[in-house]
């Protein structure tokens, strides 16, 4: 693989060790073997299907994001992580409470907001649920599941995607932004021309958002 964030490091992160303990839960339920039933999906979702999941949750809880408040590798917001119904249940009502209640509008702003800093929404759906229930805002920086995909090359055999990015070559002047907003590596500039590898996108949306000439649009796969 040629995955330009392959092997990145950042002075506080995840040692293997650690990964490997957390991945003995994540694995099994982002793998996504051949006409085998699977236990959970881990999804990358843009902002407007993240939108109808929210809106029709009946209860939202708002927390800080692990992950970030423990590495603290960039600025990005905290207070990203999203549960819906039984989750939030369980966050609002259990002994932790370190959760609040939030809206349908508190939590919508909470996902534009975070879109607008960069970090790329993903999401759980859990075998029997017909919608995610536990939503959080990732960096490659922090989040031990999106940086440990990059840094060890494997987020194109873990995670899934219902969208990808297309570009419009008569719009693009080759500005690089989108190269910037690409926490997956799939773009970069070469010579001046842009370079998009369309097996590296998991259309999240993030270079869509950004793109001054209106180039990109998401597609369904």
């Amino acid at each position: 693989m040629d995955d330009r964030l392959l092997g990145k490091r950042y002075e506080k992160d995840y040692d293997e060790e650690t990964l490997e303990r957390i991945y003995d839960d994540i694995t099994a339920a982002v793998s996504v073997p051949v006409n085998v039933d699977l236990e959970a999906e881990h999804r990358v979702l843009d902002l407007s299907r993240m939108e109808e999941i929210i809106r029709g949750a009946r209860r939202i809880a708002l927390q800080d994001c692990g992950c970030r408040v423990e590495y603290g590798n960039c600025d990005a917001p905290v207070d990203v992580h999203i549960d819906l119904d039984e989750c939030a249940d369980l966050e609002l009502d259990g002994e932790r409470q370190k959760a609040r209640e939030v809206t349908v509008d508190e939590a919508l702003d909470v996902l534009r907001r975070s879109h607008e800093a960069g970090l790329v929404h993903m999401a759980y759906t859990m075998k029997g649920d017909e919608y995610p229930k536990i939503i959080c805002s990732c960096c490659p920086c922090c989040c031990h599941s999106l940086a440990g995909y990059l840094r060890f090359g494997i987020a194109r055999h873990v995670l899934k995607s219902d969208l990808i990015a297309v570009d419009d070559k008569v719009r693009c002047t080759d500005c690089g932004v989108c190269v910037d907003r690409c926490v997956f590596g799939a773009r970069e500039m070469v010579e001046g021309d842009l370079s998009y590898d369309v097996g590296q996108c998991f259309g999240c949306g993030l270079c869509v958002s950004s793109c001054p000439t209106d180039a990109i649009s998401l597609v369904d796969k």
